[in-house]
């Protein structure tokens, strides 16, 4: 009994040795500098506090416990607090001025799919496999005008449409509830129709491709603005990658937990962005911020909610009479 008493206490002892190697070692992450702890943790101090306090408060996390031995504790305890960090829609007012997104009212942001690799059984490989031939999964990602993400649905299959994808989102019981009378930005890889604003299509409208071309025509005005609005999706995906290497490249992870990682990253990154007024990943992505402010509107819970994914009539003329609004106005300062 006395050898069994020891042997207990020799491994308390090696136990509580180890808790406080990992203690002193996050400290030190957190402690030395900001800098030290954005290279690290990828926040800074005051950050890393605020999701300290919102994991004990809101996310049910244990006090006095570690990432490394409590991942998934972790993990679930920052997929809570998307309710707390995943933004609201908020609509482009009538009197925005900012001019990327000025004859965009009522727009709610930008959409898109994106890829990130994952590792999965040999038998599922061949529904990941993307045309390009990697293995991921299909992330559908919905962004605010100030790059914070709203919607992120990942863990489709890397063969399946962005379409598709979309058409599960709008339809689940959580899933993305886009009021009548709103809508996003989105590619040409998507259905023109209510509550998704696509450019048209045949027209090139990626802003590397107009250099010092003049537009001609309505079409090419609209799509040249549209894409410099719609890019913010882009960016945040963008910003997104670089700010987590773990999304950079597959890990051992079962592919639901790979998938809780897109999300929990996702949040992390809203924090970040909300928290944090210099962020040293976005100066890396892009060193001209688009920091205007616009007023905030409401958007009535009473509206219907779109649930189809379709291309209209009525959708298309009203994006006609849009871009010749906006082509028209263009034109009158130059005399055309």
């Amino acid at each position: 009994m006395v050898r069994n008493h020891h042997r207990r206490r020799m491994f308390l002892d090696r136990t509580f040795a180890r808790h406080e190697t990992r203690l002193k070692y996050l400290d030190s992450l957190i402690g030395e500098s900001d800098i030290a702890c954005v290279n690290d943790l990828r926040m800074n101090r005051r950050t890393f506090g605020v999701l300290c306090e919102l994991l004990h408060a809101d996310g049910r996390v244990k006090r006095n416990e570690t990432i490394s031995r409590y991942f998934n504790s972790i993990l679930h305890g920052v997929l809570r607090l998307q309710e707390n960090l995943l933004v609201s829609q908020d609509p482009i007012p009538a009197n925005c001025i900012v001019s990327r997104w000025r004859w965009f009212e009522n727009c709610l942001g930008a959409l898109d799919g994106t890829y990130i690799e994952v590792r999965v059984s040999e038998v599922d490989k061949p529904r990941y496999r993307t045309r390009k031939g990697k293995i991921a999964t299909n992330v559908l990602g919905v962004c605010s005008r100030d790059m914070k993400f709203i919607f992120v649905l990942p863990g489709w299959e890397g063969s399946a449409s962005d379409s598709r994808v979309l058409r599960d989102a709008i339809n689940r019981q959580n899933g993305l509830k886009i009021p009548k009378g709103y809508y996003y930005l989105v590619d040409g890889g998507y259905t023109n129709g209510e509550g998704f604003l696509a450019p048209y299509k045949g027209v090139a409208y990626h802003l590397s491709e107009w250099g010092r071309n003049v537009p001609r025509n309505h079409e090419k005005y609209f799509n040249m603005k549209h894409a410099s609005a719609r890019n913010v999706i882009e960016r945040c995906f963008g910003l997104l990658k670089i700010r987590w290497s773990i999304l950079r490249s597959t890990s051992f992870f079962p592919i639901t937990t790979q998938c809780r990682i897109i999300t929990t990253c996702c949040i992390l990154h809203n924090l970040i962005r909300r928290e944090m007024s210099l962020d040293p990943a976005k100066i890396e992505l892009d060193r001209q911020v688009d920091a205007a402010e616009d007023t905030h509107q409401t958007i009535n819970e009473d509206h219907e909610i779109i649930d189809t994914v379709e291309a209209s009539t009525q959708w298309t003329e009203w994006r006609n009479t849009l871009a010749m609004q906006m082509y028209n106005e263009w034109r009158l300062p130059r005399g055309h």
